[in-house]
């Protein structure tokens, strides 16, 4: 595959581990805990492919919402994996980020963050940004209210303000756009997700609920994104280049 087909930044909207836990007669849980072995086949076919940055929608902001036994599963088996797995992204040579609202994640949870940060931090084959208590809208706000009290304090100039610099004061900032955002479980929405960084992001939805999720789904998607013409606003001329 020529490097010119591979997205640089694929994003995933993991959706449908309750819906493949309830078709199986099993908790939810245990479709988080499918869900969690889908991402480490999701990484290790971005590794494969040559994928730069791979954002994974783990845990929204929306789904402090739901009940507490639920959202107490889902931050154990997140502590679990940050405590256990983390190595081996340490092994692959991947970096681990985060963006969201991490201050409402008790304190254990937040040092396990904090060490799967320090301890990949110079990894440079693939970047893993988990978005975990992450909604777009929350990040926005909190960048226009960063820039709010800039102008009252007379460092800015409101009237003068660009894209380019509230996109410098988003969580997501140090990376790249994403060039292709997947999700799963036939849904066609973003749900609050990267909404001003998708302004021009290829959109994939696949009839696949999230555990099911393997190597040859995420072949099929690269290699659909490959035969794509991004524009990026513009019109092609009539020999058909841009």
């Amino acid at each position: 595959m020529a490097p010119a087909a591979v997205p640089r930044h694929v994003a995933v909207i993991m959706d449908g581990n309750g819906r493949w836990a309830k078709a199986r007669g099993k908790p939810v849980v245990m479709g988080h805990r499918a869900g969690a072995e889908a991402v480490r086949r999701c990484v290790k076919a971005a590794l494969s492919t040559g994928i730069r940055f791979l954002t994974l929608y783990a845990f929204s902001s929306e789904n402090w919402k739901r009940n507490t036994g639920e959202v107490a599963d889902l931050t154990s088996l997140l502590r679990f994996y940050l405590r256990h797995k983390v190595a081996e992204l340490h092994e692959q040579n991947v970096r681990l980020e985060f963006i969201g609202d991490l201050t409402r994640f008790d304190d254990g949870l937040r040092a396990e963050i904090d060490r799967a940060r320090t301890l990949t931090a110079r990894n440079g084959r693939m970047t893993l940004i988990l978005a975990l208590s992450y909604g777009a809208r929350q990040d926005m706000v909190m960048a226009a209210r960063r820039l709010a009290e800039a102008a009252m304090r007379g460092e800015i100039d409101p009237a003068r303000m660009t894209e380019e610099e509230f996109g410098d004061l988003l969580q997501t900032s140090a990376f790249p756009d994403p060039d292709l955002i997947v999700r799963t479980s036939g849904e066609q929405r973003l749900s609050n997700f990267l909404l001003w960084e998708s302004a021009y992001t290829e959109l994939a939805f696949v009839d696949v609920l999230w555990p099911d999720f393997d190597e040859s789904h995420f072949a099929a998607l690269i290699a659909d994104y490959a035969g794509r013409e991004r524009r990026f606003g513009k019109r092609p001329d009539p020999d058909g280049a841009l």
